[in-house]
């Protein structure tokens, strides 16, 4: 029976098309698509090529969100380091209290007994759009902690840098090459370093905004428009309100227009995007507290202020041009004009640096030009890991292939100069030396290297598979009648050379695309073994490969806010200040903001010194508990014995009675017997090793045996007369002491 059916089916098959020509109907008006034609649905060329961008766009979006979440998978949902602790109880309070009460907060758990002006002191803009998200989400209805939207907020950012590194190597170069720099950015390790998932720091904010503000500058300049120049102006206020690294902004763009200035590149366009950015801009981060009148008075903004008016000097110079007819009476004008305007300049640069009322470089601006002014002058920055000059391995270890795709990005660049491309070249040199002073500047270059990396990856990707597709013209057109025999034999040799070049262009393009794999794969494993692991949560292999987990700095801040009066003052090294007051919630001498070097120098004399002289100075100051890292019984070797030299510069720095010397055995910092009798003796010696010589650490090593430094301690038989042990983590990481109260008086 089926069969019959199908037989019968096809009868009617064929007697339908013998029927179609006599009838003169077409065979569209019978199949199905003249009910659903699906021609229509058919997308020309270019929404075709629309479509892909915005594919790979959205795909790179949600890459760069979840490649950022190997902390919170490996871990927990948790905010990391030290600084995003103090944004995360300020972005906490912005919450429960209301902007008013956050922007007029003093804070007296900090810096005592000084305190500190919550909102003179701090860069609003992080804590701000956490808050703004936040209420937004509880609008939606999600149930949700500020905790974890601070915990996302630089992942969400990160995957909103992509879309504004897109558009910016759009205009920097073409659409391909802005695809491979939302790729490239949205997964280099130079970038992931902060933008984990947990890391509440400004920077998550900030990088989003440094380049939102570059792209919309610089579109501005291509385009004349002021509506992207005000727009520009409104992204620098957000990077004012986020970082101050904003004074990179300020600075570098006042010296892209110098540089289009002398290369006769002037412009209105260029007149209408930097007048309108610089105006506008100021006036607006003049409005938060932190920077206030610094924008006109400080010496790190009077660049940006220079090229203002010289700004106005040519425009006045390109109008009198105009009046003029006579090209050597406008010559003669020019060099008055020039003189005349210079001369001004300097005197008034003169007369307000000796009034007062432009104040000097910072010592940090200095740092950042010359690496060993830190070293030399302010130990306290130089004191900080991040702030060391940079060594080869970690441009390798963050940039991968973009180090070498860097510099072929610069020759296409200046192959095809431009307004957009000057200010990328501009933008990747000066950052890349200032990656190259500080370890934490990486983190500012890698959009420009990714950007141009990205020029050199598209521009030759694009001449490859040219070279691919290009056809014989020979094997097409033929010899031509009347063509000359060397002509068609010079055409012939042609045609035979272009199989050579397509092979060796397919293999620059398997080259090409290998490279890149091996990029994806170093940066997935950089920021999962690397860069996705909180430093208050600390792991480790055990002897049969089984990952131990050392919990002690959360342990020991819970006992600090469940077993000492609410009222407690802790003296410990600023790095901890800030994780004490959030989640020990106890009162701090000093902590990670360092605006007072005196104050911390006193705490850095009160570990250098012997402890009868160092419960004095903890008495002045009414410190009722003393917290010390260390790291001896795990080897942790960031603890405040490897960081104690720098308590004792920073100290010595305001205290001629600290005495490096005096801590050192011919140079040479020490912890066994051979160490120094100060060093031996000193209150961080003492609460470090308190009972460390009762204990063996190692198989086959003796007692007293330091494995962070791999000696053992010259001084095991530690006697405390001022202070007490209160608590010692369970892994000895984190150890606190009670100050004694003072013998009865009579």
């Amino acid at each position: 029976m089926v069969g019959k059916v199908e037989a019968a089916n096809g009868g009617v098959k064929s007697s339908v098309a013998a029927a179609m020509p006599s009838s003169g109907l077409k065979p569209d008006l019978l199949s199905s698509n003249a009910f659903f034609p699906l021609k229509s649905l058919k997308l020309k060329t270019k929404q075709q090529e629309l479509l892909v961008r915005v594919t790979i766009l959205c795909l790179v979006y949600i890459l760069a969100f979840i490649t950022r979440l190997f902390s919170v998978l490996r871990y927990e949902s948790m905010i990391h380091e030290f600084d995003p602790y103090f944004n995360y109880r300020t972005t906490l309070f912005l919450t429960q209290k209301g902007f008013y009460e956050f922007w007029n907060w003093f804070d007296s758990e900090s810096w005592y007994p000084l305190g500190r002006i919550i909102g003179g002191t701090l860069y609003p803009g992080l804590m701000v759009t956490a808050a703004l998200i936040y209420w937004a989400l509880r609008f939606l209805r999600f149930a949700v902690h500020i905790r974890e939207v601070c915990v996302l907020t630089a992942p969400f950012f990160a995957s909103n840098t992509t879309i504004v590194a897109y558009f910016f190597g759009k205009e920097l170069w073409d659409s391909g090459a802005g695809l491979v720099a939302a790729a490239l950015i949205a997964i280099c390790p130079g970038y992931i370093s902060r933008s984990v998932a947990g890391s509440y720091d400004n920077e998550g904010v900030a990088i989003f905004a440094l380049l939102l503000t570059f792209y919309l500058f610089v579109k501005a300049v291509n385009t004349g428009s002021l509506a992207w120049a005000l727009a520009s102006a409104f992204g620098y206020f957000y990077m004012v309100s986020a970082w101050g690294g904003y004074v990179f902004i300020i600075n570098l763009i006042p010296l892209y227009v110098m540089v289009l200035l002398i290369t006769g590149r002037y412009s209105m366009r260029l007149y209408v995007a930097y007048n309108c950015m610089y105006v506008l801009g100021m006036l607006l981060a003049m409005q938060i507290r932190f920077v206030g009148f610094q924008h006109v008075q400080s010496g790190e903004h009077m660049a940006a202020m220079g090229v203002f008016f010289l700004m106005q000097v040519f425009y006045f110079l390109d109008w009198v041009k105009h009046l003029l007819n006579d090209p050597k009476l406008f010559e003669a004008f020019l060099r008055i004009t020039v003189t005349c305007a210079v001369g001004v300049g300097a005197v008034a640069l003169g007369v307000g640096t000796a009034s007062g009322y432009i104040s000097p470089w910072t010592g940090r601006f200095y740092s950042l030009l010359d690496p060993t002014y830190a070293k030399d002058h302010i130990p306290i920055i130089a004191s900080v890991s991040e702030h060391q000059p940079t060594a080869w391995s970690s441009f390798m270890f963050d940039f991968h292939i973009l180090l070498f795709l860097f510099p072929a990005g610069l020759y296409f660049c200046f192959k095809r100069l431009s307004d957009a491309t000057i200010f990328i070249v501009m933008y990747g040199l000066t950052s890349m030396y200032f990656a190259g002073v500080m370890v934490r500047l990486i983190l500012v270059a890698t959009p420009a290297v990714c950007l141009i990396s990205a020029i050199a990856v598209s521009a030759t990707i694009k001449n490859l598979t040219q070279l691919v597709r290009e056809k014989s013209r020979v094997a097409n057109s033929g010899v031509g009648k009347g063509t000359s025999s060397a002509r068609a034999s010079s055409k012939a040799s042609l045609d035979q050379s272009l199989p050579f070049q397509r092979n060796g262009a397919v293999a620059l393009l398997l080259g090409a695309f290998y490279l890149l794999s091996r990029y994806a794969t170093h940066c997935t494993w950089v920021t999962s073994e690397a860069y996705s692991s909180p430093s208050i949560v600390l792991a480790a292999r055990g002897p049969y490969g089984n990952r131990v987990i050392f919990d002690d700095y959360r342990e020991a801040y819970f006992w600090l806010r469940q077993n000492t009066p609410p009222d407690a003052k802790v003296m410990s090294w600023w790095d901890y200040g800030y994780q004490i007051t959030a989640m020990g919630n106890r009162t701090v001498i000093v902590d990670n903001n360092t605006w007072n070097n005196t104050h911390i120098a006193t705490v850095g004399r009160a570990m250098s010194s012997y402890e009868d002289e160092a419960y004095e100075i903890m008495s002045s100051l009414d410190v009722d508990y003393v917290l010390v890292v260390f790291g001896g019984v795990t080897g942790y070797s960031s603890d405040d014995i490897n960081k104690f030299l720098w308590m004792v510069r920073i100290g010595g720095g305001v205290f001629p009675v600290i005495k490096e010397p005096d801590y050192l055995v011919n140079g040479e910092y020490r912890v066994d017997k051979g160490a120094a009798p100060k060093m031996l003796n000193c209150l961080m010696y003492k609460l470090s090793y308190y009972r460390f010589g009762e204990l063996t650490t190692e198989y086959g090593k003796p007692p007293g045996y330091d494995r962070a430094r791999g000696v053992e301690i010259g001084n095991k038989d530690v006697k405390l007369e001022y202070l007490e042990e209160a608590f010692t983590t369970s892994n000895w990481i984190v150890r606190i002491y009670k100050v004694k109260p003072p013998n009865n008086r009579w």
